[in-house]
């Protein structure tokens, strides 16, 4: 495999000294004596344990009652136990304190919400506080317990803050499902998790229209049971399926409860969510997490990593159904930050709705997936320059490798050139990043800065050997737990060993390709999994995919494997031209003679075809392997994480 990274290789971003020394990971460094980035990584990952420690009370974190021990590692780093014999709740944390009465922060705005048709809501600390409150009330009345499942398959409104906080608040295990979800996958979470609360909406808006969601969740009921409450809100007012015995208006079941709730004291590794994690096989894994893990990694990369000021208006485009939203969520709360939630589509009613947003509610952080930043850039330059965007001061950004052209598209025309982009990687199996940026450092188009603080991250080959520090290709790998890791998967050990601990010892085997160049910084190169193995040479689809997105003509482009009778593999590449360039015979011989040059002969793509959009998930990642699927005829699986089904049509009749 090539030594030499794909992206650009100058440092474009440059953060001021004054910039430096205003953050919140210069402070930190001041606090312990750190010289440099390389020290504050050796310091805070070399002695895992120690950071994790200082940690709590450098953040504020609070328990109830203090812990024995920051953890019992005696079952190896698979089973952990992190802060063993501390008492502790997210809801008090994110919420309670804040709503004191003597605190200052009780009448602050903790989510302002905007709807598609650009209706706006704005909800302080103290309604927050009152209405989960009512929330937990509501589940104890339907005998939830601690430990107990309650999912949530809601629009993207604001109670859906008080739904999670509630949840917590009783000591109930959180299960939040993606609003685009169709019947199938919406009953394979409920069925899993065996929740006996659902609660759901009537729908919500999406490009002018009105999606429903309570057929939805009846039919997967139906198919999963367990369900015996449905609590319903009532975001357009329409009509909707109902069943007397099952189903309860918001306003009935929650609005009417006591607005005070004695937040219970919870062991610091009780279960507080179960995420859900769609793979490439196999049914969706129910990623298991605690109240201490997911409080102290949000917080550690809220406050470091997005550099958290009181002033600060956090956006990242996400739902609640996907690890994003409660990232965002526990992470800017805990220290009483504001965030913005938006219902709809990006580019409804124009494709400045983003920038316009921004705009208006003086938005300082603002996080998107690199395919989304492509569909966006693809509009032009002149749906930008109409706006004020001075207002943010850093960006954000996941789900996948970036190309340089949209990475510096994003920097310079988002963030003025000034607001540094924090690159992240990590999972739902942490809640949190293995890989980020810190404000503090410079950066190169695409890098990921470098391993996270507190996160053992290492590069190795096949043999489980370490190659960081050698600018070789290989796998990211943890060689040691977090706080956030998951305790397993809902469904057992033994397929939550297999998955993540099985293919070294004792290595954590994330599944990416990941690289460290020769000036310290790390960059993806996609999933591990994906590789196009052709003629016993790998390369990851998303170098073929960079090849092809540099050229002008090109906005996305996705690369799959395909069985072939002479190098038994072949590559097939789809790409998404920009608007006003046309498709023809000779474009498609560039493009395919380009990829040849770049990666060599055996990697030139058998077809080339094209198309005006691809599948993808809600977080913005295209779902090569329904690509794949469809290309050579063969069964899609489980499609349950794709949010534009029609795309699959488009795929099928590629030209």
């Amino acid at each position: 495999m090539p030594s030499e990274p794909l992206e650009e290789t100058s440092v474009v971003h440059e953060p001021s000294d004054a910039f430096v020394e205003s953050t919140n990971v210069w402070e930190f460094m001041q606090e312990y004596d750190i010289g440099d980035y390389d020290d504050l990584l050796e310091k805070t990952n070399g002695d895992v344990e120690w950071f994790w420690d200082e940690l709590v009370d450098y953040l504020g974190v609070e328990f109830y009652e203090d812990y024995d021990r920051v953890r019992d590692d005696s079952d190896g780093p698979q089973f952990s136990e992190w802060y063993d014999g501390g008492k502790m709740n997210i809801a008090h944390n994110v919420v309670d304190r804040h709503a004191a009465v003597d605190n200052e922060r009780r009448n602050k705005v903790a989510t302002i919400w905007e709807g598609e048709q650009g209706d706006v809501r704005e909800v302080t600390y103290h309604e927050l506080h009152r209405q989960s409150n009512k929330v937990a009330n509501a589940l104890e009345e339907r005998g939830i317990k601690t430990g107990d499942t309650v999912g949530l398959y809601m629009p993207m409104v604001p109670e859906v803050v008080s739904i999670l906080y509630g949840c917590f608040k009783v000591g109930a295990i959180a299960v939040p499902i993606f609003s685009g979800f169709g019947v199938d996958a919406t009953a394979t979470r409920i069925a899993d998790s065996e929740c006996s609360v659902l609660f759901t909406g009537d729908g919500f808006s999406r490009r002018g229209g009105e999606i429903t969601l309570k057929g939805t969740a009846d039919d997967a009921i139906a198919e999963a049971g367990h369900v015996q409450h449905t609590i319903v809100f009532d975001r357009l007012g329409t009509d909707i399926p109902w069943n007397d015995e099952r189903d309860e208006w918001w306003d009935n079941a929650v609005v009417s409860q006591d607005d005070a709730f004695e937040t219970k004291e919870l062991d610091a590794n009780q279960e507080s969510m179960l995420l859900y994690s769609s793979g490439t096989t196999g049914i969706p894994k129910g990623i298991v997490h605690t109240h201490a893990g997911v409080q102290m990694q949000t917080a550690k990369e809220i406050y470091f990593g997005f550099d958290h000021k009181t002033s600060d208006r956090f956006f990242w485009v996400s739902d609640i159904g996907w690890m994003m939203g409660p990232w965002t969520l526990i992470g800017n709360h805990t220290f009483g930050g504001t965030i913005f939630m938006y219902e709809g589509a990006p580019d409804y009613p124009n494709p400045d709705r983003f920038w316009d947003m921004i705009e208006r509610h003086r938005i300082t952080t603002f996080g998107i997936s690199p395919t989304a930043i492509r569909a966006l850039r693809k509009y032009g330059n002149e749906w930008v320059e109409n706006h004020d965007l001075s207002s943010l001061r850093l960006l954000g950004s996941t789900g996948e490798p970036w190309d340089p052209e949209s990475w510096m598209w994003f920097y310079e025309n988002i963030g003025g050139s000034e607001a540094p982009i924090m690159n992240i990687s990590g999972g739902t199996e942490i809640c949190g990043c293995f890989l980020m940026p810190m404000p503090i450092q410079p950066l190169k188009p695409c890098s990921l800065g470098g391993p996270g603080l507190g996160m053992d991250i290492d590069i190795v080959d096949s043999d489980g050997n370490s190659v960081v520090d050698s600018n070789e290709r290989g796998y990211l790998v943890a060689r040691d737990s977090c706080p956030s890791t998951t305790k397993s998967l809902w469904s057992g050990d033994e397929r939550y060993l297999q998955e993540y601990w099985s293919t070294w010892d004792d290595l954590w085997d994330h599944g990416d390709w990941a690289q460290k160049d020769e000036d310290g910084f790390w960059f993806l190169h996609g999933r591990a999994d994906d590789a196009l193995n052709v003629a016993g040479r790998k390369v990851g689809p998303a170098e073929i995919e960079g090849v092809l997105i540099k050229h002008d003509a090109v906005n996305q482009a996705a690369a799959v494997g395909v069985p072939d009778d002479t190098t038994g593999t072949a590559v097939v590449t789809y790409v998404v031209l920009e608007d006003g360039v046309e498709e023809s015979d000779e474009l498609r011989d560039e493009l395919r003679a380009l990829v040849g040059e770049e990666h060599g002969k055996p990697f030139r793509p058998r077809e080339l075809l094209f198309v005006s959009v691809f599948p993808k998930t809600q977080s913005g990642k295209i779902i090569r392997r329904a690509i794949s699927s469809i290309y050579q005829g063969g069964d899609l699986g489980d499609m349950s994480s794709i949010e534009n089904p029609g795309s699959l049509d488009e795929i099928s009749s590629a030209r």
